[in-house]
């Protein structure tokens, strides 16, 4: 196989892992935000128990997906760790917390012990849902680079308008996905509740989505300008802004499961917004001249190749088994005494 078309195969590797990541942790994630607005304990305890069987086979994808960066593009790896260090740390304090919260809150029958966890799971979810989205920005717009490849920024660079925006945009887009899953999963005024959560998240997710257009198109016309030139924009514009219409009317219907299918292609849809933009650099620069495309900073050609040979076994049976999990716990949450 050519050394070029293996650079591009992994390029669209790890972009379908993260689609896959942003789609699955996405729902548990906004759900662990959503539990803030929950009214008692038997509703909080619903919330963690739809996502608990899931959450630690979502953040899988996130660990395959920053192993095959590291494998394929080894010099981007390290760039992007350590040029968001501070911020990462944060995201695996994050991540740890946010487990620790669900195994502890249920430790001690006390109301206050359960309401700090609970708390600290709320604000963990918000926290590992915006560094994410943040961070996509910074990879949208491009960070400072230097020509030995390390990042010449500092943590408040990070924190420019557009990435933040692009931050809880993301926010909004996980809350939509995790209500849009409770719809699933909840009955009674819960159930309720959830298509309430959802319809609201909705309206903000579309808020902030025009909102970032506009700041991107003002702020960062060569980006807007390089996004629309490209080929295949239009099917991917197209196909998110009739997802993200098909949403309402799905939900209306009662078809949950169709709205949380055009929830998720409208996620994966936003993906392929800054892949279209990026490509052919896997971290663009601020500077064009410093740009790391992935021609440029890829590993050999028998890596290469030697993990695509590993991706087309491990990858099917990643699939295969998380459908089967599924499968197994699908249906409405039933609390039980081995439940959270």
């Amino acid at each position: 196989m050519e050394v070029t078309f293996l650079q591009n195969i992994w390029f669209i590797l790890i972009g379908v892992l993260l689609i896959g990541y942003a789609i699955l942790d996405g729902f548990d994630l906004g759900v662990g935000i959503l539990q803030f607005f929950t009214k008692n304990d038997k509703d909080r305890r619903i919330l963690i128990n739809s996502i608990a069987p899931f959450w630690d086979g979502n953040e899988v994808w996130l660990l395959t997906g920053g192993g095959a960066l590291f494998a394929a593009f080894p010099h981007a790896y390290a760039t992007v760790f350590s040029g968001f260090y501070l911020a990462l740390i944060l995201l695996l304090v994050g991540l740890i917390f946010r487990a620790v919260c669900m195994e502890f809150r249920g430790q001690v029958e006390s109301d206050s012990w359960k309401h700090f966890w609970d708390k600290a799971f709320n604000f963990s979810s918000f926290l590992i849902t915006l560094l994410l989205g943040v961070a996509l920005g910074n990879i949208f717009v491009g960070i400072p680079l230097g020509a030995d490849m390390n990042y010449t920024g500092s943590f408040f660079t990070l924190l420019r308008p557009v990435p933040v925006v692009i931050g809880l945009t993301g926010v909004f887009m996980f809350i939509m996905q995790g209500a849009i899953y409770l719809t699933m999963k909840t009955e009674g005024d819960l159930h309720n509740s959830s298509i309430k959560w959802a319809k609201n998240s909705w309206r903000l997710f579309i808020i902030a989505l025009a909102l970032t257009t506009v700041l991107v198109a003002v702020l960062e016309a060569d980006k807007f300008s390089l996004f629309i030139s490209r080929w295949g924009a239009y099917p991917v514009l197209a196909i998110m802004i009739i997802s993200l219409v098909m949403i309402i009317p799905s939900i209306n219907k009662g078809k949950f499961f169709q709205a949380f299918l055009f929830s998720s292609l409208t996620i994966a849809s936003m993906f392929l917004i800054v892949a279209l933009t990026i490509y052919p650099n896997i971290v663009p620069a601020t500077d064009p001249a410093m740009h790391m495309a992935i021609s440029r900073v890829s590993a050999s050609e028998y890596t290469l190749q030697s993990m695509f040979i590993v991706a087309l076994i491990g990858v099917p049976i990643m699939l295969v088994y998380t459908t089967y999990v599924y499968r197994i716990f699908k249906g409405k949450v039933k609390l039980d005494e081995h439940s959270y």
